[in-house]
């Protein structure tokens, strides 16, 4: 199956001069979205996972479908304002600006290992904020997953040290 042609490309958005790459035309496609989970499973089908850890909110929705596959807990990370417990917090670099994320101060403890997923690596701004808060709460970040990446912007090399698992490369 060609996962690209199920991805809708959209100019100018969320700012002029940004080709948005939407996954929701792959996510109403029941055989497109079942077959990328199932490869994003099997990629790390080697790996001992306790947890995924994904940033809203295109990261839930691919995030906790792979955690369902792999029988793994899913750990939510928001934007402030939206967790209701203490958080951790790390500011990030998007393409178009910057942001900060948080996660539950108690969401993670030591020996825990962690898939980190998200919908596509752009600059590699937001995996690297979870990667942070992953390893502040002492917690071990196995790999991470991800439906798209954006070569031409080289995400990749801000979060090298852990394996890197991608579906479709743009």
């Amino acid at each position: 199956m060609e996962l690209k042609d199920y991805i809708r490309n959209i100019q100018d958005y969320p700012k002029k001069g940004i080709l948005f790459r939407d996954i929701t035309t792959l996510l109403q496609n029941k055989e497109a979205f079942k077959y990328a989970i199932d490869k994003m499973a099997e990629q790390v089908a080697n790996e001992k996972i306790d947890y995924i850890v994904g940033a809203e909110s295109r990261g839930f929705l691919i995030g906790s479908a792979l955690a369902y596959k792999l029988n793994c807990g899913f750990i939510p990370v928001r934007k402030k304002g939206k967790l209701p417990y203490k958080t951790i917090s790390e500011e990030y670099a998007l393409e178009y600006g910057t942001d900060t994320l948080y996660m539950h101060e108690d969401a993670l403890k030591k020996g825990d290992r962690v898939l980190i997923v998200d919908d596509l690596i752009a600059t590699g701004g937001t995996a690297l904020a979870m990667i942070k808060m992953v390893e502040k709460l002492n917690a071990e970040v196995v790999a991470s997953s991800f439906l798209i990446e954006l070569k031409e912007l080289n995400g990749r090399k801000e979060i090298e040290k852990y394996p890197i698992n991608v579906l479709i490369e743009y």
